[in-house]
């Protein structure tokens, strides 16, 4: 579904990802690991449409999507959960979901409650609270939302950075459970995460980088066996 060869891309004069190439296949829930500073977060940019890349190129579903523009990635079925939610404080738990279908509000309007309510079953929390003001909402529900607002976009691929980050435990394996269900119904994922023990439990594929790079990839089994990584992220090392 998505490949990217050679990707290259700066911050100013730093150079944040450096010659990396990836696959991901439809239907399958990517775990990208790494330490701050890796480039997960400027990966996952960039597929956006955020950042634009210095070299390399970014296929999606076969058509080349390199250097777009965020709302023209949108359209071709990619949505970005970013770091921190980014939610839109003021405006109601409605609105915010409304927000993540603007690109087709004018065309699909009519089915768009339908959608609204279909994001309410897959997140009961949120039921009840449409017209509650989203930045009175606790950090978990929060995150339900902003992962809701980017699933009203209706992505062929659902990119999500950090969005374990803040919360309790018991949160961050409602969410995860989440995830599952979203790929059981076609939805491709790709997870940035620090919360590893997390992320290695419900992906089906793991890429770890470090320095821009990729440094480990395979399946969710292999890394967990891996002993550096086990020593880096898991803690204990065999």
């Amino acid at each position: 579904m998505l490949r990217i060869k050679n990707l290259g891309v700066y911050h100013g004069y730093v150079q944040a990802i450096r010659e990396l190439s990836l696959e991901v296949k439809e239907g399958e829930l990517l775990a990208v690991l790494g330490a701050n500073g890796a480039g997960k977060s400027t990966l996952l940019g960039t597929v956006a449409g955020l950042y634009k890349p210095t070299a390399g190129e970014i296929i999606f579903k076969g058509k080349p999507i390199t250097g777009q523009k965020p709302e023209q990635v949108v359209r071709q079925g990619i949505s970005l959960v970013p770091e921190k939610r980014e939610i839109f404080s003021a405006l109601s738990v409605l609105d915010n979901l409304m927000l993540g279908a603007f690109h087709r509000y004018r065309k699909n309007k009519p089915v768009l409650m339908n959608d609204i309510q279909e994001i309410l079953e897959l997140f009961p929390a949120l039921k009840g609270r449409e017209s509650d003001q989203a930045g009175s909402l606790s950090g978990g529900l929060q995150q339900m939302l902003a992962i809701g607002r980017g699933l009203m976009s209706r992505p062929a691929l659902l990119m999500l950075d950090e969005p374990s980050i803040g919360l309790a435990p018991l949160v961050v394996r409602e969410i995860m459970s989440i995830l599952v269900k979203l790929k059981k119904t076609g939805v491709t994922i790709i997870l940035v995460e620090q919360n590893t023990k997390s992320a290695l439990k419900v992906a089906d594929s793991v890429l770890v980088m470090e320095r821009g790079g990729i440094t480990h990839s395979g399946n969710s089994v292999d890394i967990i066996a891996d002993s550096s990584i086990q020593e880096a992220y898991l803690g204990r090392a065999r």
